[in-house]
């Protein structure tokens, strides 16, 4: 292009500069000095002032080769200064050629690119004049109209890339991008390589100047560059997505991807026609292409600027959420894991992902739904206090009993996370807290008392985030351990406020406090100190038996059982002194907290760096082993928290305390000892008494021997606080000074008693059933006159209902409704039963006992009344009746009690088919614990077969989980004994049970029974000893009558049956057993002689109906009275009182019909010292603790039908008193 001379109206000025600097012999420093004062002239010029004509000289020298192409870097940094000004005085037009020009910028890039460095680099002004003028003038659009302008343009954008990348002054970098913004602009097309060499810049870090420059120039040529930006992605998916099986190309994919996540960050403009283009790939075949696109777009919407990309692309939106259908499980994974940022940034549409975390809260992947539940373990506080609904965390809630443990797991530890964030909120009574987060342990705690393998996943929730040990991150970095034993503590306590009685409950068994010491973890630690890494001097035999016993009884409870006693038996060969060391400080139930932290921290640091891969199964194992949600630091806080008001479960804990493991209150007995001094606090001196009391028992040197405070024990003794002079009369009898205190108090007591005020009856009567038992010498000074009142003025007096009460038929009545003269008359049948057990060893045992049983056996035969015809209240006599049943429960621990018992044996065992659902489940939790132990003879092991048609379902699930749990966790030897001999007793019983006849449809009810105990019991192993006592019963007879000898025959006929129907169904071996049975002589005798025997043989004692029945059972293979009821779901009480109980129907065998329940009766029976404690392991606590049902929580667990059915049968039955004739017995009807 040749230059043109411009005019203009007013004198042009000349350029003055005539000096030339292209010749021969012209030295650097010279051409320099000219090329410094020509830049300064030209840059004083004026572009509408100037004459053009003047330049021309210095226009052609200064594009000579001689100066492009100096070796000086000054010379061409002033030459570049001057041509640049030569451009900006001739705009808009150039006064070289197209070659000249391409030359002239070429030169002028390459001087920027080599030579633009700090602010303190040699000719940097000059080169900041250049970029500069540049910039303003917009003379590098002329290469735009340059022959092969397109490399020439690849060049600047890659130099000035590289070149912006040296960290340059914030100008530079605005100049450089309105350099490349007004090339975009001006060029006619856009070259790939450029449009590549910008999109490089984005998978950089967003820190780095050239993100920066890449994002302004994007920014500012949006419009212009869409559409390149659209077809740059499209020829990379197209160019990449023909070889579907080279991870290569998806790997290129997915790098676009990236590139298209970072520029929606920074350049959202840029993707106007990009974004359909991934809506559309997300309908592609091929599962990678949608995987891809569903994770862009995932991210992209979830950025704080997806709100503005969903209302601009809501059809993309509504495809991207249809992938939650998708066949492929990956691309739902994919979408799940994006919901972290829709939930915090897109709160217009809350609604809409919180359905679809709903729906795939249920996806049948587990690991999506594990996903779904990890995204709120993610959240924030505010954000799930404000945008998650609590129903949406209760459907998360639900997933902790999912069948997948990674689901389990992550459920749990959402939850427990959001629990933890959320508690200093609740912890501060904020009411959005309390409401949205409160009910979260809860849910954990029923969680954790559901199955095995639940349990675990929730333990350590609870350990890590619900009842955290304190400060244990300081602690192992620690020597000095600092804990806030009190701020820990009241986090138990306010976070049992929030519990229902199961989730206390569940809390309790989860503390550790209940069980036999030494503990199995005790034993553990005790075997392995004796193995000595199997160096073992003496019984070497004995020794390795002993641990190999107790691993194989810890190991059953975890996961993977055969893993944890593998680990255990690794732990025990590495015989590690200090590893025992420590954990028996842990386990030793007088560490305290800072011991505790201290002592398990560095445990488990040792176990990671010597047996790392043990350390999960230790870790659970000191979890389980430890007092770590209370232990003896909390008693001074928990003593303090019971002189509140709101001390209820500061109560409940130290009354929890007392029963199971007084040891902890070693340290405190001086703080209980000021505690029951406080008699004006009922509460907190009913806590101290009764801790006093269980320490006093647990140890005799800390039993109260102080004059002063023995002086107050006695006036509580004499009290009318029944529970307060019950405890007091034990320390009393742990003193020394027993024999004197406890005579005077009973001769007290004796003067007083038949002029006693209700409530002073019944302190008086709970004194002496503790006496009875613990200080029987000084009972039996006065057992006359106190046996003679109990019985003829408190016991033997009739209890007519009163008149004026509004619900007549109620057949129980709650706790805290127990009228004073009830009670006492319940304590009475303690008073006899414990001076029944504290003469057990005596000559006189007998006597003394003899008139109690008959009592208790009038009781249960009346139905709780002594006579047949008696009028009693039926919520008297449904007490009475329990309180008999539980007292010859534990009179036959004693065997000569127990054979006397025998006898009426079969009306104690139908107790848990008692028309009243709470005497049921009571007597049932009574049981458990002594079986358990062991303590009743085999026989007791029946009762719990009888529960088959209980209408209640929790008292046949009790019955299962003790009778599974006992015959897992036995020998098979003591299995036999337990579970297996006893059959033909459980035949013997049916046989004399009072709704037993040879009807048909009563022996299809009495073969549920059978049933009942072949599905728990029977197995391929033990059919055959099973058959053979079948077949045994009809070669005997009955010890009692003839009757009752046909009917056993027939149940041995109708077993036989059964059991052949059940081997043939399971393909068992039904083989002749080649041992020996002896029959129980107690219940069975032999038959007089071979003919009876053979006549009964040939004889056959069931219906031809019942056979044919049998015969068509047998023939389908299933087994009778396995079908499982149908569940109908509970309904809302109406108002705060009980609902009404359906009476006992008297058309059908069995039972009653299916009765509301109500609360548990906690009575002052459960406290007494002298009932069996349970050496149950940690599932049969959880499995056995009785739930408490108040219509307090208004969740509608009560047990009330939703149908009309209720109304019906009530309506027809509410005129029938129930009895304890055989058609009263509990069944579904």
């Amino acid at each position: 292009m040749v230059a043109q001379t411009r005019a203009g109206n007013s004198a042009p000025k000349r350029l003055a500069f005539n000096e030339k600097i292209v010749g021969k012999g012209l030295a650097t420093d010279a051409l320099l000095k000219k090329l410094k004062a020509l830049h300064t002239e030209l840059a004083e010029l004026d572009q509408e002032l100037v004459d053009v004509n003047s330049l021309s000289a210095v226009r052609t020298q200064l594009v000579n080769t001689s100066i492009l192409l100096h070796k000086d870097r000054g010379v061409k940094a002033y030459a570049a200064c001057c041509l640049a000004d030569i451009l900006r005085l001739y705009a808009p037009d150039a006064p070289y050629t197209h070659t000249e020009l391409r030359d002239i910028f070429q030169f002028f890039f390459r001087q920027l690119s080599t030579g633009l460095r700090g602010a303190e680099a040699s000719y940097y002004n000059e080169y900041f004049h250049l970029l500069e003028s540049l910039s303003t003038v917009k003379s590098v659009v002329l290469v735009c109209d340059l022959p092969h302008a397109e490399e020439l343009m690849v060049d600047i954008f890659r130099d000035f890339f590289g070149l912006v990348r040296r960290d340059l002054a914030k100008k530079i970098e605005i100049f450089i991008a309105d350099i490349l913004v007004a090339l975009i602009d001006e060029c006619q097309a856009l070259p790939s390589e450029v449009l590549e060499t910008i999109m490089a810049q984005f998978m950089a870090n967003d820190a780095q100047p050239a993100y920066r420059l890449a994002v302004q120039v994007c920014n500012a040529t949006a419009d212009k560059l869409q559409r390149h930006v659209c077809q740059y992605f499209t020829d990379i998916i197209v160019a990449h997505s023909h070889e579907s099986d080279s991870e290569s190309n998806f790997e290129e994919i997915r790098k676009a991807h990236e590139l298209v996540k970072q520029l929606s960050r920074s350049c959202p403009s840029l993707l106007h026609s990009v974004i359909p283009q991934l809506e559309e790939e997300l309908r592609v075949e091929e599962v990678q292409v949608r995987l891809i696109a569903t994770q862009a777009l995932g991210e992209m919407f979830s950025e704080k600027g997806g709100a503005e990309l969903v209302k601009k692309y809501p059809t993309t939106w509504n495809v991207w959420l249809m992938r939650k259908n998708d066949k492929t499980a990956a691309v739902r994974l994919k979408l799940v894991e994006s919901a972290k940022g829709l939930l915090v940034n897109l709160h217009d549409h809350r609604e809409t992902v919180d359905e679809l975390m709903r729906l795939k809260l249920l996806d049948p992947d587990e690991k999506v739904r594990a996903a779904v539940c990890k995204v709120y373990s993610q959240l924030d506080y505010e954000t799930v206090l404000h945008y998650v609904s609590e129903d949406q965390l209760r459907s998360i809630a639900g997933r902790g009993m999912d069948k997948k443990n990674s689901v389990r797991v992550e459920a749990l530890n959402s939850l427990g996370k959001l629990y933890s964030i959320a508690y200093p909120e609740i912890e501060n009574n904020d009411s959005a807290a309390i409401r949205h987060f409160s009910w979260i342990p809860n849910e954990i705690l029923h969680i954790s008392n559901s199955t095995q393998e639940a349990r675990l996943a929730a333990e350590q929730v609870i350990a890590d985030f619900v009842f955290p040990l304190p400060s244990s991150s300081s602690a192992s970095t620690s020597k000095n351990v600092e804990v806030n034993e009190v701020a820990w503590t009241d986090r138990l306590l306010n976070t049992m406020g929030y519990l229902d009685d199961r989730g206390v409950n569940a809390v309790l068994l989860l503390s550790g406090i209940k069980g036999s010491r030494p503990s199995p973890y005790e034993l553990y630690l005790q075997s392995c100190v004796q193995h000595n890494g199997g160096v073992i001097d003496e019984d070497e035999d004995t020794v390795k038996q002993r641990l190999n016993n107790v691993i194989r009884h810890i190991s059953r409870q975890f996961g993977d059982p055969q893993k944890a006693a593998e680990d255990l038996h690794a732990f025990a060969r590495a015989n590690e002194n200090r590893s025992y060391k420590l954990l028996k400080t842990c386990l030793d139930t007088q560490t305290d907290l800072k011991g505790l932290v201290k002592a398990s921290n560095e445990f488990l640091r040792r176990i990671e760096s010597s047996s790392e891969s043990i350390l999960g199964t230790m870790t659970v194992f000191l979890r389980r082993a430890t007092l770590r949600i209370v232990n003896q630091s909390s008693i001074p806080t928990l003593i303090k928290r019971v002189q509140r008001a709101d001390s209820k479960h500061a109560q409940t804990l130290l009354t929890y305390i007392s029963k199971h493991c007084p040891a902890l209150y070693k340290p405190h007995t001086s703080e209980l000892t000021k505690a029951i001094a406080d008699e004006k606090n009922v509460r907190l001196v009913e806590v101290g008494m009764q801790a006093l009391a269980a320490v006093s028992q647990s140890d005799e040197a800390l039993a109260v021997n102080d004059k002063r405070t023995l002086e107050r024990v006695m006036r509580y003794v004499l009290g009318s606080n029944a529970r307060v002079a019950k405890f007091a009369a034990r320390i009393l009898v742990a003193s020394k000074e027993h024999d004197d205190l406890c005579a005077e108090a009973v001769e007290s007591i004796a003067k007083k008693l038949s002029t006693a005020e209700p409530d002073l009856l019944v302190a008086h009567t709970a004194v002496l059933a503790q006496f009875a038992r613990l200080a029987p010498d000084a009972f039996e000074r006065k057992s006359d006159v106190l046996m003679a009142f109990l019985v003829k003025k408190l016991l033997m007096v009739p209890s007519p209902a009163d008149p004026d009460e509004m619900d007549s038929d109620a057949d129980w009545v709650e706790e805290d409704d127990v009228q004073p003269r009830l009670r006492a008359r319940i304590l009475a049948l303690k008073v006899c039963r414990n001076r029944c057990l504290a003469h057990a060893s005596t000559d006189t045992a007998l006597e003394v006992a003899t008139p109690v049983l008959k009592m208790l056996s009038t009781l249960l035969d009346h139905a709780g009344s002594y006579s047949a015809d008696a009028t009693d209240d039926p919520k008297v006599k449904s007490r009475m009746r329990l309180q008999a049943a539980i007292s010859l429960l534990h009179l036959s621990v004693v065997d000569k009690f127990a054979t006397a018992i025998n006898t009426n044996f079969v009306s104690l065992a139908i107790t848990v088919q008692d028309p009243c659902y709470n005497v049921r489940m009571e007597f049932l939790m009574k049981l458990f614990p002594l079986l358990t132990a062991r303590k009743l003879p085999p026989r007791y092991n029946l009762i719990p077969f009888l529960t088959v048609h209980d209408p209640e379902a929790d008292v046949k699930n009790r019955a299962i989980s003790y009778v599974t749990h006992a015959s897992r966790n036995i020998s098979a030897t003591a299995k036999v004994d337990w579970f297996e001999i006893i059959f033909i007793r459980l035949l013997h019983l049916l046989a004399h049970h009072p709704d037993f006849s040879t009807a048909h449809e009563n022996l299809q009810e009495m073969a549920k029974y059978i049933d009942f105990y072949l599905d728990l019991i029977a197995s391929s192993d033990n059919v055959s000893l099973l058959y053979h006592l079948a077949m045994k019963a009809k070669t005997v007879r009955d010890g009692q009558s003839h009757t009752y000898s046909e009917n056993l025959y027939a149940m041995s006929e109708l077993t036989q049956e059964l059991i052949k129907a059940r081997a043939q169904a399971r393909s068992w071996s039904l083989q002749s057993y080649p041992g020996k049975v002896k029959l129980p002589s107690d219940i069975l005798r032999a038959l007089p002689n071979p003919e009876a025997a053979t006549k009964i043989l040939k004889t056959v004692y069931l219906p031809e109906e019942t056979s044919a029945w049998l015969s068509e059972s047998s023939k389908t293979q299933k087994p009778v009275g396995t079908s499982k009821e149908k569940r109908r779901e509970p309904r809302e009480p109406k108002d705060s009182k009980s609902p009404p109980k359906r009476k006992a129907s008297r058309h059908r065998a069995n039972g009653s019909t299916k009765r509301a329940k109500t609360a548990r009766w906690h009575s002052d029976q459960s406290e007494s010292e002298e009932e069996p404690s349970s050496d149950d392991s940690e599932q049969d606590d959880r499995e056995d603790t009785p739930t408490k049902l108040s219509s307090k929580h208004g969740d509608g667990s009560s047990g009330q039908e939703s149908d009309d059915e209720e109304a019906n049968e009530t309506k027809g039955e509410q005129n029938r008193k129930p009895s304890r004739k055989a058609g009263t017995r509990a069944k579904v009807c």
